[in-house]
C-alpha cells in the first residue's frame, strides 16, 4: 500500500452526486489539501469518467486499495453551508435516500453539475419598479407587459433576475415600457451586508387582539432564543401573514435572518409583495418559475447575506440562510410541501429539524392544520397559538349545503346542469349587485371520459391505467399523467359506435356560465388555462382589479388568494376527492373546502358559499357549514386511532415497478415475503399492507405495486427496511423499488 493511504489525514470522505448508496475514499493531492472545507463541490473520477462529488472532510476509513485522487475543486467556498449540509444529511439517512444525490438536489440548478458556474458574488443589481399609475397607461400593451406591470403592482420594487424568471421575455418588455416612461429602471451596488440595512420602515400595523396574543408569545420565545415550535391556527382572514411579518422584523431587529416556506409562490404574488413592502432589498425569493441564472443569483444573495428573508416552495428549506433566528412555514398542511421523486422529503417536518438544529422558533401555519401538526399540538410537543376570528370582526362567511340527490329533474334523460337552483339564484344575485365569485371544481378539462354508449369502451391513455380527459382548449384528449394527447374519435375505436363525453370539469363550468350569464366577465385557472407564469399573473390580476367578474378554477383558486370584493363561492362538486382509496381523503376534502370557503367575505361585504353534494352526511363536508375543524379533526382523530393510522402510526411506502407486469408483480411478491419474514424475526409490532397494484396500475408505461410497512416509529422498522434495501437493489429485469417515508400520496 502507498505511502498515501497509510497517511488518514490525507484520506476525503466523499459522497458523489449520484443516485448510488454510501461515501467514497478519496485521496487529497497536496496542492488540494490546504483549499478543502466540507461541503465544497469537487470532481472526482468515478467509474471510467469524472463526476460531481461533495467533500465531507477526512476519513479514517482505509480503503483495501489505493483511492484515486480528488482531481479538482470547483469553488473557493464551500457551495453547502455547514448548516446545510448537517441538515442534508440528516434528511438523506431519515428518507432512506443516496447521500450525494440528496446534496445535489439541494443546490440550485447552476451549480448541481460537475461544470456548473463557480460560486462568486455579482457586484450589481438591476432593479425594476413601475410609475404610479402607469398600469392604466394606454401604451401598455400585450399579455407580456400587463404582465410585468401586474406583478410590478402586486410585488413591488423587484430585482430583474426574479422579474425575468417569473415572467419569460420580461427584460424586452421591461425596456418597451421603460422607453415609455411607465416603469423605472436602476442599477445599484450591493450593499454591505449590515443587520437591518435594507429594512424599510414601514407604518405600524394595528393589531387585533388576537394577533397581539400571537406575537407576544412569539416574540418572547425570539428573545428566550433556543428551539421553539408553534402552531398558529388562525382562521382564513385572520392575519396570520401580518404576525408573520412582525415576527421576522424582530428577528431582523435582533441581526438575524429568516425562512419562509409558502407552497406556490407563482399563485401568491401578493405575499411577496407584503414582504418587499415591508423588508425592502432584504427579500430573495426561490421558485422554480425562476430560471437556472435567476434562481442562482437569488441563492447567492441569500448565502452571502445581501438578503436576509428568503421566502420560497419546499426546495427553500435548504436554502443557505446564515445567522437563522425564525422559520415560517405558511399553509402548513398543503400536500405540495412532500417532495414525490428522488429525495422525498416533506418540507414542513424539515423545517421543524432545521430549527432545531439551529435552535430558533418555528411556526407552522394555516386555517386547516394537518393532522400530524395537530396531534404534536395536542400532546405538547408544538405550542398552539389560535386566532379563530378574522381581522376587525368580520364575520367568516356562511355555508350552505345543497343536496343534489334531492333537485327534481324535469327531463330524466338530460344530464343535470352544473349549477344548480341555488347556486345559479345567488350567482344571478352576486352579478347584479357589482361583486364578484368564484366557482371551484377541483377537474380541469371539459369532459373527465369519454365512453361508447353501445359497448360501454372507454377511451384510455395507452401508457397509463386511466381514462383520457377531454379539453376543449387543447382539441381532443389528454392524459394528466403522462401528457399523451390524441384527437377525439369520431367513433368508438371498439365497435364504431357513438361516443358519449362524461364528468365536468372547468372548462364545462366555463362553457355552461358563460351560457347562463352573458354578460358575466369569466376568467378561468387551472393548469391549462394559466399553464405559463404571464398568463398566471394576468388572470389573478385582471380578477383582483375587477376586471373579471367571475374566477372558475381548480384547488388553484383555493391558494390564499385575498380578494376583497368577493362575496359568493360556489362548490359545484364536493366529491371529488372523497372516494379516492387514500385514508387522507376526508381531511384533504375538509382542507380544500374550508380554504375555497375563505376567500368569500374578506372585504366590506359579508361572504356566502354554496356547497354542491351528492354526500352532505359526510363529515368532511358537513362540518364545513359550521366552520367546525375542530370537531371535524377530533372525529377524523378518533377514527385514525383505531384504524391504526398517521399519526398514531409511521408509513414507509415500497413503490415497485417496471416495464413488465409479470417481473413487476413477482418482485413486489418478493419483497413482501422478505418482509414478513423479518418482521417476525423482530421483536417490534409491524404490519405489512400489501402487496397490492398501486390504485393507478400503470403511469408512463410502467406497471406499479405498492406496499405499506407501519409501526410506532420508523426506528422500529429499521432492521426491515435495511433487508429491503439490500433485496431491492439485488432486484433484475429493470424492476425499480423507491422507498417513501411519511408517503403523502397513495395513488
Amino acid at each position: 500500500m502507498s505511502a498515501l493511504v497509510s497517511e488518514p489525514e490525507n484520506l476525503a470522505e466523499v459522497a458523489v452526486g449520484r443516485p448510488v448508496r454510501g461515501t467514497f475514499t478519496y485521496s487529497i493531492p497536496p496542492e488540494l489539501s490546504a483549499r478543502l472545507s466540507p461541503g465544497m463541490r469537487v470532481s472526482v473520477p468515478f467509474g471510467r469518467g469524472r463526476a460531481l462529488g461533495f467533500f465531507l472532510g477526512p476519513t479514517q476509513n482505509m480503503p483495501p486499495v489505493a483511492p484515486r485522487p480528488i482531481a479538482e475543486a470547483l469553488d473557493d467556498a464551500p457551495a453547502l453551508t455547514p448548516e446545510v449540509l448537517t441538515l442534508v444529511r440528516w434528511a438523506a439517512a431519515y428518507y432512506r435516500h443516496p447521500l450525494g444525490e440528496a446534496l445535489r438536489g439541494a443546490l440550485p440548478p447552476g451549480l448541481a453539475e460537475l461544470r456548473g458556474p463557480a460560486v462568486t458574488r455579482p457586484q450589481t443589481l438591476t432593479w425594476v419598479d413601475r410609475v404610479p399609475g402607469a398600469e392604466t397607461d394606454p401604451a401598455v400593451r400585450g399579455p407580456l407587459m400587463r404582465a410585468v406591470m401586474s406583478y410590478l403592482e402586486a410585488c413591488g420594487r423587484t430585482e430583474m433576475e426574479e422579474l425575468a424568471g417569473a415572467l419569460p421575455g420580461a427584460r424586452d418588455a421591461v425596456k418597451r415600457l421603460a422607453a415609455r416612461g411607465l416603469v423605472k429602471v436602476a442599477e445599484e451596488a450591493r450593499r454591505k451586508d449590515e443587520p437591518g440595512s435594507n429594512l424599510l420602515h414601514a407604518p405600524e400595523v394595528s393589531l387585533s387582539p388576537q394577533q397581539a396574543v400571537a406575537l407576544t408569545e412569539l416574540r418572547a420565545a425570539l428573545e428566550a432564543g433556543g428551539f421553539a415550535p408553534f402552531l398558529l391556527h388562525g382562521a382564513t382572514g385572520s392575519g396570520k401573514t401580518e404576525v408573520y411579518l412582525q415576527a421576522i422584523a424582530h428577528v431582523r431587529g435582533q441581526g438575524k435572518c429568516a425562512l419562509c416556506l409558502v407552497p406556490e409562490i407563482g399563485l401568491t404574488p401578493q405575499l411577496v409583495g407584503r414582504f418587499r413592502a415591508r423588508f425592502g432589498d432584504e427579500v430573495a425569493v426561490l421558485h422554480s418559475g425562476l430560471r437556472d441564472a435567476e434562481r442562482l443569483a437569488e441563492w447567492k444573495r441569500i448565502r452571502d447575506g445581501s438578503a436576509s428573508v428568503a421566502v420560497g416552495v419546499r426546495s427553500a428549506v435548504f436554502a443557505p440562510v446564515g445567522r437563522l433566528g425564525l422559520i415560517v412555514v405558511d399553509e402548513e398542511h398543503d400536500p405540495s410541501f412532500k417532495q414525490d421523486e428522488k429525495l422525498r422529503y416533506q418540507a414542513r417536518d424539515l423545517a421543524v429539524v432545521r430549527a432545531q438544529q439551529a435552535g430558533c422558533p418555528v411556526v407552522l401555519g394555516s386555517a386547516t392544520p394537518s393532522l400530524e401538526t395537530l396531534e404534536n399540538a395536542r400532546r405538547g410537543r408544538y405550542r398552539l397559538l389560535r386566532m379563530p376570528s378574522r381581522i376587525d370582526d368580520r364575520p367568516l362567511p356562511a355555508v350552505e349545503v345543497v343536496d343534489l340527490r334531492r333537485r327534481p329533474a324535469a327531463d330524466p334523460s338530460a344530464p343535470p346542469a352544473l349549477l344548480a337552483t341555488e347556486l345559479h339564484q345567488a350567482l344571478a344575485a352576486t352579478l347584479d349587485r357589482g361583486e364578484q365569485a368564484i366557482l371551484f371544481l377541483n377537474r380541469r378539462g371539459h369532459s373527465t371520459f369519454v365512453v361508447c354508449t353501445t359497448c360501454g369502451f372507454r377511451v384510455g391513455c395507452p401508457n397509463c391505467a386511466i381514462a383520457l380527459t377531454h379539453h376543449l382548449s387543447r382539441r381532443g384528449l389528454l392524459c394528466h399523467y403522462c401528457g399523451h394527447g390524441q384527437p377525439l374519435p369520431a367513433h368508438c375505436p371498439e365497435c364504431q359506435g357513438e361516443l358519449l363525453r362524461m364528468g365536468m370539469g372547468t372548462e364545462k363550468v366555463e362553457e355552461e356560465v358563460a351560457k347562463a350569464f352573458p354578460s358575466a366577465r369569466i376568467a378561468r385557472l387551472d393548469r391549462d388555462s394559466a399553464g405559463d407564469a404571464i398568463e398566471l399573473t394576468r388572470v389573478l390580476a385582471d380578477f383582483a382589479r375587477g376586471e373579471t367578474n367571475v374566477l372558475i378554477g381548480t384547488q388553484m383558486v383555493a391558494k390564499g388568494h385575498d380578494f376583497p370584493g368577493v362575496t359568493l363561492v360556489g362548490v359545484i362538486l364536493a366529491d371529488t376527492a372523497l372516494a379516492l382509496p387514500d385514508f387522507r381523503a376526508g381531511e384533504r376534502t375538509f382542507q380544500v373546502l374550508a380554504q375555497v370557503a375563505g376567500r368569500a367575505g374578506r372585504g366590506a361585504h359579508p361572504g356566502r358559499v354554496l356547497v354542491q353534494t351528492y354526500n352532505p352526511d359526510s363529515d368532511a363536508i358537513a362540518r364545513v357549514v359550521g366552520h367546525d375543524f375542530d370537531g371535524f379533526a377530533e372525529a377524523e382523530l378518533r377514527r385514525r386511532e383505531a384504524l391504526g393510522f398517521p399519526p398514531y402510526a409511521r408509513l414507509l411506502a415500497l413503490r415497485i415497478d417496471g416495464l413488465h407486469e409479470r417481473d413487476t408483480a413477482a418482485a413486489a411478491n418478493a419483497l413482501a415475503r422478505l418482509a414478513e419474514r423479518a418482521i417476525k424475526a423482530g421483536s417490534e409490532p409491524l404490519r405489512l399492507l400489501g402487496p397490492a397494484p398501486a390504485p393507478i396500475a400503470k403511469i408512463r408505461g410502467r406497471t406499479r405495486w405498492q406496499l405499506l410497512v407501519k409501526g410506532r416509529s420508523h426506528s422500529a422498522m429499521a432492521n426491515v427496511v435495511a433487508a429491503l434495501e439490500q433485496a431491492a437493489e439485488r432486484l433484475e429485469g429493470g424492476v425499480r423499488v423507491a422507498f417513501d417515508v411519511d408517503p403523502v400520496n397513495l395513488l
